[in-house]
């Protein structure tokens, strides 16, 4: 599920972390011309640098590339540090930004991510949460980044166990997807394997084989039979169906 995730968000040319390009590999057109998560944090490491020196460590662009950095961090495995970046940006967004700014939602929604990949969902819960409700109130319920943050806020509810939570959230937000991105986008293609995840993980092998079943045929159509995240959802099916 982890490496379909990962090939349906490559496909969107999403974000890990918001506000961080991520480098391709492979036929796409990387964002960053870097070989590695490394090569990353060493560029934004001076980045950040550069921006405390001629902007000073309050200003919002300096702000911004510390939670790039910690993102950086994050993909390249340290999750210590990236998560005390985050918790430092958003400790300085809150007192200069006000709690509600979108960029302080952002950093809200990063540090949650950090707790998350560092195996700590549940502390990641009331930060997804935070950033929800103030996307909604900001963007609206169907913008991309409210969807997204909705999106994170169900699987981490799904990593602690909280199925009864976390499904109708996944509905939604396929829901929502299908109607304002379209049913072959690859962010609804993913929020439909997620849901067929949690069904799977709740011990509804029926209702997860059919969402994997749609999920499938709408892969095979709208990003090709032989994609890696096709090859992904066939695997996902078949072991449903093995038991």
């Amino acid at each position: 599920m982890r490496a379909l995730r990962r090939e349906l968000q490559r496909a969107a040319e999403d974000r890990s972390v918001e506000g961080l390009p991520v480098p391709r590999e492979g036929g796409d057109r990387p964002v960053v011309e870097l070989r590695s998560g490394h090569d990353l944090v060493s560029l934004l490491e001076r980045q950040m640098t550069g921006r405390e020196r001629d902007l000073g460590p309050d200003h919002p662009d300096t702000l911004r590339s510390r939670s790039n950095l910690g993102g950086a961090c994050q993909q390249a495995g340290h999750l210590d540090r990236a998560v005390s970046l985050f918790e430092r940006t958003l400790a300085d967004s809150e007192r200069l930004l006000g709690p509600d700014h979108p960029d302080t939602l952002t950093v809200h929604n990063n540090l949650a991510g950090g707790y998350e990949a560092a195996g700590d969902p549940a502390r990641a819960i009331p930060l997804y949460e935070h950033a929800l409700a103030g996307r909604e109130r900001a963007f609206g319920p169907d913008d991309p980044r409210t969807l997204l943050c909705r999106d994170n806020l169900a699987r981490a509810l799904e990593q602690t166990g909280n199925l009864a939570r976390a499904i109708p959230l996944h509905e939604r937000t396929l829901a929502d997807r299908e109607r304002v991105l379209g049913p072959g986008h690859p962010e609804t293609l993913l929020s439909r394997g997620n849901l067929a995840h949690a069904h799977d993980r709740a011990g509804n092998e029926e209702r997860s084989a059919e969402s994997f079943r749609r999920t499938l045929a709408d892969s095979e159509r709208h990003i090709g039979p032989d994609h890696p995240a096709t090859h992904h959802v066939r695997e996902l099916l078949a072991h449903v169906r093995s038991g």
